[in-house]
């Protein structure tokens, strides 16, 4: 199996490709873990603050463990530590951990945004005075549309309702009573399998989702122009 990263490099767009994805996967998992230990503090958890984890440090959200697998294999996650017995209100474990998602949603919407005035301006020549080569109008293109398809993923796979996912835990609080069904070990063994099985072989459906989805709002957005 080839490395993923000399994949991208054999490409001759790959340098750009790989620099968005990098920035992208970091940034996004970074932010994403930061709303959880926001809303998570708003609510009266000084867990996060306590912990360290309010940082912008990707070391300290994502671990060595995590940096290293993202390096080898292109596969990365991260962590907030949160404790529900500490904050005010009945759903608010369920809007800490749906904070993350929403950061994603915002990523992948400013992103979209970006990506549909940015192809509408050079597309239609206000830029041309400027005397942009193609290759930087085909970069930062690549730019916002990774940083939009990557986020879209993101919030797609983190609402799936899988342990150790978000949506499991936003599930859960939501309706307590399945709180025990969701904890059994029968229920674990299969929300492993699951779990493994989509995160590995279900990448392709994701990204293909993504693409179109950010492709279709980025030409809306485009055709204002």
């Amino acid at each position: 199996m080839n490395w993923w990263v000399s994949n991208y490099l054999e490409r001759p767009d790959g340098l750009i490709w790989l620099t968005a994805i990098v920035f992208w996967v970091i940034g996004s998992i970074v932010l994403h873990e930061l709303a959880h230990g926001w809303a998570a503090t708003a609510f009266g958890d000084p867990t996060p603050r306590l912990s360290g984890h309010l940082t912008w440090n990707p070391l300290v959200h994502m671990g060595v463990p995590s940096l290293v697998m993202f390096a080898l294999v292109g596969i990365a996650w991260g962590a907030m530590p949160v404790d529900p017995t500490r904050m005010r209100g009945r759903y608010a474990a369920a809007l800490v951990s749906a904070a993350g998602p929403a950061m994603n949603f915002v990523l992948a919407a400013l992103s979209t945004l970006c990506l549909g005035v940015w192809t509408g301006i050079t597309g239609h020549g206000l830029l041309g005075t400027a005397g942009l080569a193609p290759h930087i109008v085909e970069n930062f293109t690549t730019f916002f549309f990774v940083g939009a398809s990557y986020n879209v993923v993101l919030m797609l796979f983190n609402l799936l309702p899988i342990p150790p996912l978000d949506g499991s835990k936003i599930l859960v609080e939501v309706f307590r009573s399945l709180r025990e069904p969701m904890e059994s070990q029968a229920w674990q063994g299969i929300s492993t399998i699951v779990f493994v099985l989509i995160f590995f072989f279900g990448g392709s459906a994701f990204f293909g989702l993504a693409g179109t989805v950010v492709t279709h709002s980025a030409f809306a957005i485009t055709r204002l122009f």
